[in-house]
């Protein structure tokens, strides 16, 4: 059993947060997959199976002191390896949305990228903590780099550039918030910006197309421009209060893509307009408020940085899944957290609370 001491600690609006985008993710994946005209869809189920399979393995990972995971932090790192290529083993991966990132487990389809971003945040905490404030020169950045090269080489191999994404802003986020020196960090900022041109010939040929497609907005010739051209119609035409719940038009003649998952946002704002998109907003920065106060009471480093790694993918996956939406973000791929579809997505987001309200409520030792 949990002591009552640490109980009380638990950060009550976190989860009430959790639970409000929740009952805001169903309602509008119904509206995304037309429940009035085809019922109780698959997603619903899903997406509700998800949630509750979720709220179990939450609280079984509040039974479990967060420490306990740097004792098996090269366990979790060799795991994330095998999951990551556990998706070229034949009968096995599956290639799903033009990439081999998937795992057929029968009834359901599983994305190990997913997973693997809490495993590597817990096993990169425990492996920053030990060179803390140790990062004061490009030589001692190199065994950092070396460390999270693998999996994300893996992820982008894939290919999955939005998985990617998120894991170099947590990379980048856990290895500021551990001692990393300002100056380099302007190096690394110079670096990145001149390596671009590079970058973009070593994208995968789908991948360059997006960039092309985000440079070039108004050419539909494009992949995904008329999907965004569509989002944006979406949004707008909600105005200030919406069309209403079930009445948008872009929705119901299916006009948007993949409505229930990368453009849910769209789906809302046309159905509840600004407002509607302004009360997510408000939800999601006070969401992102308490994980960082979070962060800041952590008892020790590695639970101070299991937090703000949970922190930055949040942070990076609302930032980009609203601004692609928007036409200011390429688009990616990268779901919505808590109302997007997606079963994968959903278990991953509610360990990654699990993580971060067991973190919380234990930032006190508890005299006996």
């Amino acid at each position: 059993m949990i002591d009552k001491k640490l109980i009380k600690h638990i950060d009550v609006g976190v989860i009430i947060l959790v639970v409000l985008l929740f009952c805001i993710s169903l309602m509008m994946i119904s509206s995304a997959t037309h429940v009035i005209q085809n019922g109780i869809t698959r997603q619903m189920r899903v997406q509700s199976i998800s949630f509750c399979l979720g709220i179990i393995v939450v609280l079984l990972i509040l039974f479990v002191d967060y420490n306990t995971f740097s004792n098996f932090q090269k366990h979790i790192y060799i795991a994330c390896i095998l999951l990551l290529l556990l998706v070229y083993v034949p009968g096995i991966g599956k290639e799903q949305f033009g990439a081999r990132s998937w795992i057929n487990l029968g009834p359901i389809d599983f994305q190990p990228s997913e997973v693997v971003k809490i495993g590597f945040i817990l096993s990169f905490a425990k492996f920053l903590e030990d060179k803390q404030n140790r990062l004061d020169t490009i030589k001692d950045l190199l065994p950092v780099g070396a460390y999270a090269a693998i999996p994300l080489l893996l992820i982008l191999k894939e290919p999955d550039l939005g998985n990617a994404l998120v894991i170099m802003i947590i990379i980048f986020g856990m290895t500021f918030i551990s001692g990393l020196d300002y100056k380099l960090i302007g190096k690394g900022i110079l670096a990145g910006t001149i390596s671009l041109p590079l970058v973009y010939k070593l994208m995968k040929p789908h991948q360059r197309v997006r960039i092309d497609a985000f440079l070039n907005p108004t050419d539909l010739s494009l992949p995904g421009n008329y999907h965004v051209i569509q989002s944006k119609i979406a949004i707008g035409s909600g105005q200030m209060i919406g069309k209403g719940l079930y009445q948008g038009t872009q929705n119901n003649y299916n006009f948007l893509p993949v409505q229930e998952s990368d453009f849910i946002f769209a789906v809302l704002g046309e159905e509840f307009g600004f407002i509607g998109g302004f009360i997510i907003l408000i939800i999601y920065f006070l969401f992102l408020y308490k994980m960082i106060k979070i962060a800041k009471n952590a008892k020790d480093l590695y639970g101070c940085l299991i937090v703000v790694g949970i922190t930055s993918m949040f942070a990076f996956q609302i930032f980009e899944n609203i601004g692609m939406t928007m036409g200011v973000m390429p688009v990616t791929g990268v779901t919505l957290p808590f109302l997007s579809y997606g079963g994968s997505s959903l278990m991953t987001n509610m360990i990654a609370i699990g993580i971060v309200l067991n973190i919380g409520m234990r930032r006190q030792k508890i005299n006996f």
